[in-house]
């Protein structure tokens, strides 16, 4: 049998975890001295007021190598293919990689580094569902996803640049800046880093709008099986206007809405709202 696991900053709903039996390993979130589990224990709530009261972003961090360890002993006779958010943004990766040789489980552990965050590593994992449904083998579905995640398409667009400037992700200056103005970037995931990319200005719904939109032609160029629309923390309002124009174009089989978790949602803020597809060859 092969198992799907992921690290939570894959962003999947629980509905999605548990039609798929996928396992998650939860990350890591620090207020001051008390420790949570990304998806467990807190919420995106409880820290962007935690966030506001004290004025700081809270730390993050991956599973440890023995929280790897305790999923893969668990059933040591199957196989499994393992995503984990981009290597240069966390030490997930190098823990579980840790692990998998600590148990001398090679044969039978395949650790992806995703090169992305949220539902851009949600897009891979539903990639390997596929797959396995499709009976294909574990190097069959390594050999893909390491293909395919380079046609990964990630964007979001924030609402405030506070949360990045607290994170150390945008300089003092920028945020300044961008909220004088009340600029909204357009975040993109290149090559597993986030780079700044478009500025909009106005209302949340308009300038989210603009931001899909802007990607139409993008977007009719895709891998057409599925979308995702996620979000943390956006009025329904705004993400029923994006999901509506996403269906106007009658092109997706699939348009999934998520709510980003902790860790995501602790460094972009609320009011952030991406779009992610895989793009076609």
């Amino acid at each position: 049998m092969i198992r799907i696991v992921s690290d939570s900053t894959s962003d999947l709903s629980k509905e999605i975890i548990d039609k798929y039996s996928i396992v998650i390993v939860p990350m890591y979130v620090r207020l001051g001295e008390k420790e949570k589990k990304d998806g467990v224990d807190i919420t995106p709530e409880e820290i962007y007021k935690w966030s506001d009261c004290v004025g700081e972003t809270p730390k993050t961090a991956a599973p440890s190598v023995q929280d790897y360890i305790n999923v893969f002993s668990a059933n040591k006779d199957d196989e499994y293919i393992v995503f984990t958010i981009s290597s240069s943004m966390s030490a997930s990766n190098n823990n579980c990689r840790l692990a998998v040789s600590e148990l001398e489980m090679e044969d039978k552990i395949k650790v992806i580094d995703s090169e992305n965050l949220s539902t851009g590593i949600g897009l891979q994992v539903m990639e390997a569902v596929d797959l396995v449904a499709q009976g294909k083998s574990l190097a069959e579905i390594e050999e893909y996803i390491n293909e395919i995640k380079k046609r990964v398409r990630a964007s979001f667009v924030v609402d405030t640049l506070k949360f990045l400037y607290r994170g150390g992700r945008c300089s003092g200056i920028a945020a300044l800046v961008g909220e004088t103005l009340k600029l909204h970037p357009k975040i993109t995931v290149v090559d597993g880093a986030m780079k700044p990319a478009n500025k909009y200005r106005g209302s949340a719904k308009k300038y989210i709008s603009d931001y899909v939109k802007d990607m139409k032609e993008e977007l009719l160029k895709a891998k057409k099986d599925r979308l995702f629309i996620t979000h943390s923390g956006c009025e329904k309002e705004i993400v029923d206007t994006v999901r509506a124009f996403l269906e106007d174009l009658g092109y997706f089989d699939e348009i999934i809405e998520t709510r980003a978790g902790s860790v995501i949602s602790s460094h972009c803020g609320p009011g952030t709202l991406g779009v992610l597809f895989i793009s076609n060859p």
